[in-house]
């Protein structure tokens, strides 16, 4: 297994550890960096700027992702590590030192992770020895080398001592790939990308107006996984989440004839009914759920 230690700054981590989210954006300001060091599932930790020559927190890998700025807050919102959205935007356009007359929405790079931990400043780790002052980005290290072996157990030591990361202890156990628990923001991010982006019904790329839509609400016990989300146009995640749309369990639109009882209307929407879905994820397992469909057929659809 590989980790990979990123550098960050001192208010990121500070900002990140006080409010212990469920996920954290680890963001770039430029999106022009493909970032292929470690894979989904392995481990990402955190190294503050020099002089804190330390490792302070980390997470689980989730994936890469290149957003606007607008769609990066949207989905993770204080989990960039910023208080608000004016403070999170300007950071940026302070790193790309441009402004929002050149560049109303930028595109960025967004790291995201899945259970993230901070340690207190007493369980701080030394960087590796052959951690050089000269790395700005990161370092990768491997478990099947002396130092990177040593790194993982020394991870798993600073976690064993904080009673809130125990569950982490525990789950990270030999070196391995871990399957990372997404959060609402992970979900977005997920969905948007497994559908290139387009409205899975209409096909629409306009991305401001796209919805990661859970087929079983979360509310309901519904995962944050690729296969219990499908990406909606906004009026249609709403006729979606109401009952008045649905798509059974062979990917197949069905429009409610309630949509014309209650509102006198939808002739735009009956056009749908008895079509296949436009736009479907390229990979198997980020497809709609047969289970999630047949669920929402039975308990949200009207009929």
């Amino acid at each position: 297994m590989k980790i990979f230690i990123g550098v960050t700054d001192n208010k990121w981590f500070k900002y990140l550890k006080s409010i212990k989210p469920d996920e954290v954006n680890f963001w770039q300001p430029n999106s022009g960096r493909n970032f292929k060091a470690i894979k989904q599932g392995e481990l990402f930790l955190f190294k503050l700027h020099s002089p804190n020559n330390f490792i302070v927190g980390g997470g689980i890998f989730v994936r890469q992702a290149f957003l606007p700025v607008s769609l990066t807050w949207d989905a993770f919102g204080i989990k960039n590590g910023t208080f608000d959205k004016d403070d999170f935007v300007n950071a940026i356009y302070k790193y790309r030192r441009t402004d929002r007359r050149l560049e109303p929405d930028p595109s960025i790079g967004s790291l995201i992770l899945a259970t993230p931990f901070f340690f207190e400043e007493p369980h701080w780790i030394p960087v590796p020895q052959s951690w050089s002052p000269n790395i700005v980005q990161g370092k990768t290290y491997d478990t099947d080398t002396t130092e990177g072996r040593q790194l993982f157990d020394v991870v798993q030591n600073r976690l064993s001592l904080s009673l809130s990361s125990f569950e982490e202890c525990k789950r990270y156990g030999e070196p391995q790939i871990i399957t990372p628990r997404l959060g609402q923001g992970g979900f977005r991010v997920i969905v948007t990308e497994a559908y290139n982006r387009r409205c899975a019904m209409t096909g629409e790329k306009t991305l401001p107006v796209l919805d990661a839509s859970h087929i079983k609400p979360y509310s309901k016990d519904g995962p944050n996984t690729a296969s219990n989300g499908i990406l909606l146009r906004q009026d249609i995640h709403t006729l979606f989440d109401r009952g008045y749309i649905t798509i059974n369990e062979d990917n197949i639109i069905e429009v409610s004839r309630r949509i014309k009882e209650d509102y006198g209307n939808g002739k735009e929407y009956y056009a749908f009914h008895g079509k296949p879905l436009t736009v479907m994820p390229d990979r198997v397992e980020e497809r709609p759920s047969r289970e999630f469909l047949l669920w929402h057929n039975k308990n949200v659809f009207a009929g």
